[in-house]
């Protein structure tokens, strides 16, 4: 009889927060420091990189730096 299972081999923190690094950039709602609402950019490692008025905007913004936007709930 075959043993079919799969190991898997977890990644180091460092590892996983740079998958997608060099092709996703993340959006979600913030707060601004003056209480205004905005659209953050970040990084696949979590960095701040921008923020817009609007996720059709920030979409726009990550797609002209050659990157694929992504939405966090």
């Amino acid at each position: 009889m075959e043993n079919n299972q799969t190991t898997f081999t977890p990644l180091a923190d460092e590892a996983f927060l740079s998958l997608g690094a060099e092709q996703v950039a993340y959006v979600k709602a913030i707060n601004l420091p003056d209480g205004a609402h905005a659209i953050g950019i970040f990084s696949a490692d979590g960095k701040p990189m921008a923020a817009a008025p609007s996720v059709e905007i920030a979409q726009a913004l990550i797609r002209q730096h050659d990157l694929e936007p992504a939405l966090v709930h």
